[in-house]
């Protein structure tokens, strides 16, 4: 068995939905059936798009982004699974003809309906306070991980005793978390979900089906013989350390896991894609630095990012360079902590169609500036002290354009 000692990354960076789908869909397609795309972080609350050319359309979450082009999922020990939200996933993209394989780290933390539940209920009550949540209970299993008494991974939910600890889960941990929280009266108010034996036994035949579709392997074991893509979740400006604390969420998003894994799997060259729109989006709570009161360009459409609950409505920005580049800066000095691996950071800019026939406008050094594209394009990528950059015109792998 063999390993191939380079991988290809793709971060976002910025507040996430940069076009990380289409990017990791663009590099598998080179790959094929020889692609293993790792979820490095997140859950999924992950969003990515994938437009093939033919016209098919996923918004990937727990699936990897490459499977369209054939190519294998490994969920790493750090991304959070969700069995409910898995086979929901899986289902849709069976109607589009795409039977994926996937592999789970037996370390992966597993999510239960009671997380999604407390995040659900503790976002709704922050009211105009809210953090940005997307309710589906990310953060919440790593709270409740953090409790060895309550904690689950893949591995445990091969438990035959797992109904009795989820049960625990629902009587004892819940209400002392919302408690904890300032929710405390929830669990009454709330009591015909928390106390639900029917939720309970479904997400049990649930977490059946899971293990039967998402093999649990050794990571060594998924990624020999692969040519291996890290697909980041959310953006460099959502880490948990490096973000708008508290709207950030409860991941490294940048090098750090990818870093921390490849050095495990004994990698020697990371070739790392910076992802960003021509403009700024977030979509929930926190601060957006030069946001719009409207959308930013004339044609710029977003079907994934519709309104809901949670996140409210996707808002808007212009591109900040000074923001870019101290982001992308500052996740590069995660370098330090394997000098053995070589990286070779590079950048792409999507969305570029959406420009249109506009003048592109960015922000650097305080100001408001504006120029045509090719000066744009040289605006950016002196900013960010990337000189490969790729160029995505459209929806699909097909609109992608680089010199890497």
């Amino acid at each position: 068995m063999r390993l191939e000692k380079t991988a290809q990354v793709v971060i976002g960076a910025q507040f996430g939905d940069e076009g990380k789908g289409r990017l990791i869909d663009y590099q598998a397609a080179s790959v094929g059936q020889d692609g293993l795309v790792v979820r490095f972080n997140g859950g999924a609350q992950a969003g990515h798009t994938v437009v093939t050319p033919d016209g098919r359309r996923h918004v990937f979450s727990h699936i990897g982004s490459g499977a369209f082009a054939g190519a294998a999922t490994f969920l790493s020990r750090f991304f959070v699974a969700n069995p409910i939200l898995f086979l929901k996933e899986l289902k849709t993209l069976d109607e589009l003809g795409v039977k994926p394989t996937v592999w789970i780290d037996p370390a992966s933390p597993a999510t239960t309906p009671y997380d999604m539940m407390i995040n659900q209920i503790v976002e709704r009550e922050r009211g105009g306070g809210r953090h940005g949540s997307c309710g589906i209970g990310f953060g919440e299993t790593l709270e409740r991980n953090l409790n060895s008494e309550y904690a689950l991974t893949v591995d445990d939910l091969a438990d035959e005793a797992l109904a009795d600890r989820l049960d625990a889960i629902r009587r004892d941990y819940a209400p002392a978390r919302l408690a904890q929280l300032g929710c405390g009266d929830a669990c009454f108010r709330e009591a015909g979900r928390f106390q639900s034996d029917a939720i309970l036994e479904r997400y049990v035949e649930d977490v059946r089906r899971f293990l039967d579709v998402a093999a649990v392997i050794d990571a060594q074991a998924a990624v020999q013989n692969r040519r291996i893509l890290f697909e980041g979740a959310q953006g460099l400006l959502l880490d948990q350390e490096r973000g708008f604390f508290p709207y950030v969420t409860r991941s490294h998003t940048g090098l750090r896991n990818v870093l921390a894994l490849a050095g495990e799997w004994g990698l020697e060259r990371l070739e790392v894609t910076y992802t960003t729109r021509a403009y700024l989006t977030r979509h929930g709570a926190g601060p957006l630095p030069g946001e719009c009161s409207e959308k930013p360009y004339p044609s710029v459409t977003d079907l994934t990012n519709v309104p809901n609950d949670y996140q409210g409505t996707l808002r808007f920005a212009w591109l900040d360079l000074d923001l870019l580049g101290s982001a992308i800066t500052a996740d590069l000095s995660d370098m330090n902590r394997c000098p053995e691996i070589s990286v070779d950071p590079r950048l792409a800019i999507t969305c570029l169609d959406q420009i249109g026939d506009e003048l592109a406008i960015y922000r650097r050094g305080g100001h408001r500036c504006q120029s045509g594209l090719e000066s744009f394009v040289a605006a950016v990528t002196q900013a960010t002290d990337l000189d490969k950059v790729g160029l995505g015109w459209g929806p699909d792998r097909d609109s992608i354009r680089g010199h890497w």
